[in-house]
């Protein structure tokens, strides 16, 4: 903005209100003056100062005029409040996938959305302990070429690539360009996934987003067999873990009553449940079976258990005497060596 012009002197105002008041810092008439004439340049007096308030108010500007100490005008209600505004500043803080470059620009972005008093509670409320942060910002853009390929209804390609051992990223596939028809954008376990048809298996499947490498929305549309999918998102990521394939089975689960929020959590309110006796409950969930839903059963421990149907439990039971075993065998060097001794 362009200071010194005496017809700008009503945004020049509205500026100084949005950006330095609130309810605990309101300004003077005489402050407002002074600010106008050392920062803005603008000669100004109290009976034009009022009028250019009563404009601001007949724009629909929240101007408050409080009659308490300290005396003064500020802005009362703002686009966000402060507590919303607060979330905001935790969910950027606290996402791995945001890296630090761009999460210190969001913030500062989210902060001219208050004033200046109340931007110093934002920049300075949140500490996030151990929280990796990604150093790849191609998924910012990636997400909005996606949102742009399903609202214009076109195919995207790109290459998918993976770690390897000295922490860089390899395309899969020697390479090669995955071909997709995109569905939907989901949000699970911190990271974003692409749920699409991919057109060369004709099936279904789902992609990390911070993965692809090399995103071009194509010109061709989305294939019909794309669009005849019909999925319920809120269901898929519930029964699916880390995002993980596998074969979808409903699965009895009994554990102790302490455990049923769990369980509720995990798979919605929607699910069957019945209590046992009084102090345990049966629930029958629909689960993508895989190594990732037996982690998470695991780390629960034994108050949580599968009953049926008996070829997943018998995968269960595999799955935990697979992890043993591998224990027993890292073990056996160390007893070698011992008995050298």
């Amino acid at each position: 903005m362009k200071y010194g012009d005496p017809g700008l002197k009503t945004l020049y105002l509205l500026e100084i209100l949005m950006e330095r008041t609130d309810e605990a810092h309101p300004v003077s008439v005489s402050a407002l003056i002074r600010i106008l004439e050392e920062d803005y340049q603008i000669g100004i007096n109290r009976t034009t100062v009022y009028s250019e308030l009563r404009k601001l108010e007949d724009a629909g500007v929240d101007v408050v005029r409080k009659e308490a100490q300290p005396f003064g005008y500020y802005v009362g209600s703002r686009e966000f409040e402060l507590a919303e505004l607060k979330l905001l500043v935790d969910a950027v803080q606290s996402s791995k996938f945001i890296t630090q470059k761009k999460s210190a620009q969001l913030i500062r972005k989210l902060e001219t959305l208050c004033s200046r008093d109340e931007a110093k509670q934002l920049s300075s409320q949140v500490t996030i302990c151990n929280r990796s942060k990604t150093p790849n910002e191609t998924i910012y853009y990636n997400v909005d070429r996606i949102h742009s390929a399903i609202f214009q209804n076109h195919q995207i390609t790109y290459q998918y690539v993976e770690w390897t051992m000295d922490k860089k990223t390899v395309p899969r596939h020697g390479g090669s360009y995955y071909n997709v028809s995109p569905l939907h954008l989901i949000w699970d376990d911190e990271n974003y996934y692409l749920i699409a048809y991919d057109e060369q298996t004709r099936m279904v499947r789902h992609y990390r987003v911070d993965k692809m490498r090399d995103l071009v929305i194509q010109e061709d549309t989305r294939s019909l067999q794309a669009l005849e999918q019909e999925i319920d998102v809120g269901a898929f990521s519930r029964k699916t873990f880390g995002m993980y394939s596998g074969v979808d089975v409903k699965v009895q689960l009994q554990g102790t009553k302490k455990l049923a929020g769990v369980v509720l959590d995990r798979f919605g309110t929607d699910i069957w449940m019945h209590p046992l006796d009084e102090e345990h409950f049966s629930a029958a969930v629909t689960v993508t079976v895989s190594r990732q839903f037996f982690g998470w059963l695991t780390a629960i421990g034994k108050e949580l258990r599968i009953t049926g149907p008996e070829d997943v439990v018998e995968q269960y039971r595999q799955y935990l005497e697979e992890i043993l075993r591998s224990m027993d065998a890292g073990k056996a060097p160390e007893a070698g060596k011992k008995k050298q001794r």
